[in-house]
């Protein structure tokens, strides 16, 4: 039987407004590929090479042995939940009651759903660049409007008083704040996070803050979003998960401290879409939050090294710039503008990021992401979640493709 011959249908506004993932659809061209049998060195996904510790998984296995496979609460199971306010009271000094705790199948979801139920069409959202791809994405899907704040790295990536002021306006609801930052590894330092937390509780502005590689923080703890939001007396709302930390990305479990109302609201839509998170994978995050906390040092020592390693060979590309080191998580955002304008062998001008990433992939078989989707054009973002032998492989093809441009 041929096609469906199905009619052409027609979309809701909203699906307009979406753009897909750049990293999902980089990860997505590199399994195509190796499907088709090319070797790729993938420095583009943010996912952590180390498998989910030991105990973490035993924990899954046992849930499932004890029958643990039914629906739960919908906010997530009492146990989990109080271990995530001993969680947070650890992190941040502030302890949360259980009706202010939600668990989602991943930070994402959270993410998605905070938005869908905290804006109206027209409210707006300031998100200080380079940044995640998806924070102008979903706030666009709740009918928001995205306001973009561009920041250097001479600054640290870290937007002034007076650019917040000028993006602000009596639309604006949320300011996003990630620390440590991906793309950039940036981390907010503790002065100039006071100053926005009670720039932010001056003009009733929410903070959101992406806590997500909050325990990857190179150099000690990095200053905590939520104490500084908490001491400025701001609205502030957390999001973080267990995907990037305990190297649990496919268990899907993310989690959200915040007001009740906004946890009841973030509940019921969540009811009338996924409902509760996967009972084994909560079981999972249970024990990774309760349990003995040494893998969590050992990975992020693993990826300090590698950050060091990474950085010591994209100094040594010529024309390459580094201009910021980073401080945590597990990404790097080399400067490789340069290149732009030059020419491939076969006469093609790469004109942007994206071409060169085009470029690197098919003539290096190097995946990385164009700077451009996270608001760095002339960027590329390398992940280090992946070992020193690979890196260094990497970047010796990516410098080898590089040597062949004519400029």
């Amino acid at each position: 039987m041929s096609g469906s011959k199905l009619a052409e249908p027609k979309l809701g506004v909203r699906a307009a407004q979406l753009n897909p993932s750049a990293t999902v659809a980089m990860a997505q061209r590199v399994i195509a590929l190796r499907a088709a049998g090319v070797s790729i060195v993938n420095l583009a996904l943010g996912e952590p090479d180390f498998d989910t510790p030991p105990h973490i998984r035993e924990a899954a296995k046992r849930a499932l042995d004890a029958g643990a496979t039914r629906y739960t609460d919908t906010r997530g199971t009492a146990a989990l939940r109080t271990a995530l306010a001993d969680h947070f009271e650890r992190a941040h000094g502030v302890r949360f009651g259980l009706d202010e705790l939600m668990v989602s199948s991943g930070a994402k979801q959270m993410l998605f759903n905070l938005f869908q139920v905290t804006l109206d069409a027209g409210d707006e959202v300031i998100v200080p660049r380079p940044s995640w791809t998806s924070y102008p994405d979903l706030v666009s899907a709740a009918s928001g409007r995205p306001v973009l704040v561009d920041t250097t790295p001479e600054s640290g990536y870290t937007p002034s008083l007076a650019q917040l002021d000028h993006a602000r306006s009596p639309r604006t609801r949320a300011i996003v704040l990630c620390s440590p930052s991906n793309p950039s590894g940036a981390v907010l330092a503790a002065g100039p996070l006071t100053e926005i937390a009670q720039w932010a509780a001056q003009h009733r502005i929410t903070i959101i803050a992406d806590d997500i590689y909050r325990a990857l923080s190179f150099h000690g703890p990095a200053p905590s979003v939520c104490r500084a939001a908490h001491e400025a007396g701001a609205d502030y709302v957390i999001i973080d998960g267990v995907s990037k930390t305990y190297a649990m990305t496919g268990w899907r479990i993310g989690f959200a401290a915040a007001h009740p109302k906004i946890i009841h609201a973030i509940s019921d839509l969540q009811g009338q879409s996924t409902a509760c998170a996967s009972s084994i994978s909560q079981a999972a995050a249970l024990a990774a939050l309760t349990g003995p906390q040494d893998c969590v040092t050992e990975m992020r020592d693993e990826f300090a090294r590698r950050c060091k390693r990474l950085c010591a060979l994209l100094r040594g590309l010529p024309d390459v710039r580094l201009p910021f080191e980073p401080l945590g998580a597990f990404y790097a955002l080399p400067d490789l503008r340069a290149y732009l304008g030059a020419k491939t062998a076969g006469g093609e001008t790469i004109a942007d990021d994206k071409g060169l990433v085009r470029y690197l992939l098919d003539e290096a078989h190097v995946a990385v992401v164009p700077g451009s989707a996270f608001g760095a054009p002339g960027f590329v973002r390398i992940a280090f979640a992946a070992s020193i032998p690979t890196l260094e492989q990497g970047i010796t093809q990516i410098g080898a493709a590089l040597a062949k441009l004519s400029r």
